[in-house]
């Protein structure tokens, strides 16, 4: 399995602590913000909304701070408005990487993430310059504990999946499908009672670089570091490292 949904495993494991947590609601505040400004604040009629909704019931964010956030997109409460950006770049060892962001301030934010990938030995680059290498899918991991390879095949092409990939060296299988079935899908795993871990509409990267033992951990810590900023959104990345050395730095 590639390096992007492990990632967003270990995101998960770390963002149990409160201050993770808090992290986690200033991001999904700003998304919110943004796409009921983009698309309205009806989430049956904005898919973006409903998402974002969706990621914040399940870090526990309360009601209010949602429908608070919403009526700031809409312009019935007054806030600051964000503006999307995608960099693009490269990590140590050539690993292409893409930090989607969400800033009140585009000087600040770009300077901040050139000022990362330069101290983990990347290179920022221009727009383009690795995009090309993902494309946009929707990626259920599911565990492969208790569950049988051809069946969860079978069910999850008949619900419209594009594919179930299956890395010999990880403890999850991954469901690959359009983002625009990404939703329904995940609704009927649940119902056929598949279990689900990480589920998100990433930027897959069609080939991967393998990094082993201490190439790895500069990676790590430039993701980690790039996560922690509050103006990024997501960040995706090419590499493949082991479930070991994931789990390791995660822990």
């Amino acid at each position: 399995m590639s390096g992007h949904n492990k990632w967003s495993s270990i995101k998960h494991k770390k963002g149990k602590a409160d201050a993770q947590r808090g992290r986690a609601f200033t991001k999904i505040t700003r998304e919110l913000i943004t796409a009921a400004r983009i698309g309205g604040g009806d989430p049956e009629g904005n898919a973006r909304l409903k998402a974002a909704i969706l990621a914040a019931k399940a870090v526990n964010m309360p009601n209010d701070n949602i429908q608070r956030a919403i009526k700031k997109g809409t312009g019935d409460l007054e806030g600051v408005s964000y503006e999307e950006y995608m960099y693009e770049g490269y990590g140590p060892n050539g690993v292409a990487v893409l930090v989607k962001v969400l800033t009140d301030n585009k000087n600040r934010t770009v300077a901040d993430i050139r000022h990362i990938f330069t101290k983990y030995n990347g290179n920022l680059g221009e727009t383009g310059c690795v995009n090309w290498m993902f494309s946009k899918k929707g990626s259920i991991a599911v565990p492969k504990e208790g569950v049988d390879e051809e069946k969860l095949i079978e069910i999850a092409l008949e619900l419209g999946a594009d594919d179930v990939a299956n890395d010999p060296e990880s403890h999850e299988y991954e469901v690959q499908c359009e983002q625009e079935v990404f939703e329904d899908i995940k609704k009927g795993l649940q119902e056929k009672g598949i279990r689900i871990g990480t589920a998100e509409v990433a930027m897959v990267p069609q080939t991967t670089v393998h990094l082993e033992g201490k190439a790895a951990e500069p990676m790590l810590r430039m993701m980690n570091a790039l996560e922690e900023s509050d103006d990024v959104q997501n960040v995706w990345a090419n590499f493949d490292i082991s479930d070991e050395a994931m789990e390791a730095f995660g822990g």
